[in-house]
């Protein structure tokens, strides 16, 4: 049997950009709850963004799907089962191109949802207006909007209110230009450009919820549990965030989310939220992964339960990382304490190799700020994130883990630059890696040097005990 359930005929308000695991797993979800709580209704129609893949499943079980989501809540392990039944349909832009436009004419529709992938909100001068659909996610959406322009005459009320959940600073406001420039480059009337801004919201947002999607090592388990078979069934933790900035009522009034008890935040300044984000529960990842991967762990559970590494996670977080986060001290500890329970989730298992990818760049943007704020205010470095980043040298280095190889995933750059040299401050005066040149922070260049120095003379595990005594 396939999964299957009572689908509730509702308007179609959202469209959404992506059929994904993420977004199943986390728009869908919230938005099944607040329909079945009376405070939210609306069905959603997906729209499939990308020239690849296919719809065929979505179709065959009717776009019903569960979502599982497993994890520690509180110290308790909690496993929690929903069916999402408000999925109407799901249109592929190219395959199904004038069924998606046609979305453009409906009076019903209010929301535009997307998660394209960090690369999906760019500008490309080389996309066409008359393609259908134009190749870029901005394109299509452009070219949505001048469809609705036309049609409703360039009523101010039939705009619509943009939530993209793309993973990069101020997703709202890089996809309202983007989609200006396309206007330029196209020719489309300056009425139509005054239009896309002054009647349609584009709300920066933050998300935050670990997704591992369909849960192949288990699959028969489950579906012997569940009593159906489902192949969109989508696994994830119960944590979750959609932090949505706006100055506009209007937004948090039409999407009341929160109003359901769903952990949906509305505010006028999303940067503390995203800094809390990105320097605790990032900033931890960057700066554990490659010492506890040198120090024989192969993922994030091994390191929690590890004693050694999870007192060195323990002392960057609450020690150097939090009292750096623009947020109030017990705020942020709480936050801190939510992260690692959840690093703690026996269903997921994250690997430490993967977190390692392009770590250069992540110490830049997660990690290097709190060093150098710590220096601002106290006038010292933190030695356990110099000893972080001593760390990465040595992964970058060493090549070999008990005498077996391990993949370096990283810039061209960044890994000719460890194929020639391991000299400290050549690293740290790279300011095509940092943005700065390290070397002129005092006292950075000693504490990684001492750090590396520790490492290599008593290996990773007897360093860490070391520094953290």
């Amino acid at each position: 049997m396939i999964v299957s359930a009572k689908k509730v005929n509702r308007p179609i308000k959202i469209l959404q950009f992506g059929e994904g695991n993420f977004l199943r797993a986390f728009v869908e979800h919230k938005i099944e709850i607040a329909n079945e709580m009376g405070i939210f209704d609306s069905n959603v129609q997906i729209v499939k963004p990308v020239n690849f893949g296919s719809t065929k499943t979505f179709k065959a079980q009717g776009c019903v799907y569960t979502v599982l989501l497993r994890g520690i809540v509180g110290g308790e392990q909690v496993i929690h089962k929903k069916v999402i039944t408000c999925v109407d349909g799901i249109s592929d832009s190219y395959g199904d191109y004038d069924e998606f436009i046609s979305f453009a004419s409906s009076a019903d529709l209010r929301f535009v949802i997307s998660n394209t992938t960090e690369a999906g909100i760019v500008y490309d001068e080389n996309d066409r207006f008359e393609s259908t659909p134009p190749v870029s996610f901005p394109g299509k959406v452009t070219k949505f909007l001048y469809e609705r322009y036309n049609v409703f005459g360039g009523a101010k009320d039939k705009g619509l209110i943009f939530l993209p959940t793309e993973l990069i600073s101020k997703n709202g406001e890089h996809l309202r230009d983007c989609c200006l420039k396309l206007c330029k480059l196209w020719g489309l009337p300056d009425e139509f450009k005054l239009w896309i801004i002054d009647a349609n919201i584009f709300c920066n947002t933050l998300v935050d919820r670990i997704v591992t999607g369909y849960p192949h090592d288990e699959a028969d388990e489950l579906e012997k549990e569940l009593g159906y078979t489902d192949s969109l069934l989508v696994c994830g933790e119960p944590f979750a965030l959609w932090v949505i900035e706006s100055t506009n009522p209007t937004v948090a009034k039409e999407f009341p989310m929160d109003k359901a008890g769903l952990p949906v935040i509305f505010t006028d300044n999303l940067q503390p939220y995203r800094e809390r984000k990105v320097r605790i529960l990032n900033g931890i990842h960057t700066s554990c992964a490659a010492a506890a991967f040198l120090s024989g762990l192969d993922t994030v559970g091994e390191m929690m339960v590890d004693e050694t590494l999870r007192k060195f996670l323990e002392k960057i977080a609450y020690g150097e990382l939090a009292p750096m986060v623009p947020l109030p001290h017990d705020e942020v500890n709480a936050f801190v304490a939510q992260v690692i329970e959840r690093f703690e989730n026996p269903f997921i298992r994250h690997k430490l190799i993967s977190i390692t990818l392009n770590s250069i760049s992540k110490f830049k943007v997660r990690v290097l700020p709190t060093i150098l704020e710590t220096f601002e205010k106290t006038g010292n470095v933190p030695p356990l994130l110099c000893f972080s980043l001593a760390s990465l040298i040595t992964f970058y280095t060493d090549g070999q883990r008990a005498g077996k190889p391990y993949e370096i995933k990283d810039d061209v750059s960044v890994l000719e630059f460890f194929a020639g040299s391991t000299n400290v401050d050549a690293f740290l005066s790279r300011t095509d890696f940092w943005g700065q040149d390290l070397t002129k922070i005092p006292g950075i260049s000693e504490a990684v040097t001492a750090s590396l120095r520790s490492i290599h003379e008593h290996g990773m595990r007897h360093a860490i005990e070391e520094v953290i005594a």
